[in-house]
């Protein structure tokens, strides 16, 4: 009798395995200070020195990237629909949502599945993301 495994294993290339790690985390932005800020806040991170109207940057110092580092770019081109990538972040405090308003997220809807509930906000720029108490727990 075969076993049925549903672990994936690594995907292997001609290369041999890929060991990727995520180093950075990267926006385009308008106004780059005011988003950097914000997300500065948001993660409890100090914006790195010689931050611009042009740049900046969290965590672009640490080299070995124990964390993802956080670049905010400018571009001239404003933000046209939603974005096909978010951020998920977590975080037990039920005041949390209101906090993150307060500092200029905009509430987008909640969502609650029964057994996963989030709420979906959008940066001072509108760049979607989700915050929910727990981590997502598969249930199939």
């Amino acid at each position: 009798m075969l076993a049925l495994s549903l672990e994936r294993p690594p995907p292997a290339t001609h290369w041999g395995t890929m060991n990727f790690i995520v180093a950075n985390i990267t926006f385009d932005c308008d106004d780059v200070l005011k988003v950097a800020d914000f997300w500065s806040a948001v993660m409890g991170r100090s914006i790195d020195e010689g931050g611009s109207d042009a740049f900046a940057s969290i965590g672009g110092a640490d080299t070995k990237r124990t964390e993802p580092a956080w670049y905010f770019n400018k571009v001239e081109e404003p933000k046209a629909t939603k974005n096909r990538m978010h951020l998920d972040l977590v975080n037990p405090d039920p005041s949390s949502v209101d906090d993150l308003v307060q500092l200029g997220a905009k509430l987008v809807r909640q969502v609650d599945w029964g057994f996963h509930a989030w709420t979906v906000l959008e940066d001072p720029e509108g760049n979607e993301f989700c915050v929910a108490a727990k981590a997502y727990e598969d249930r199939t």
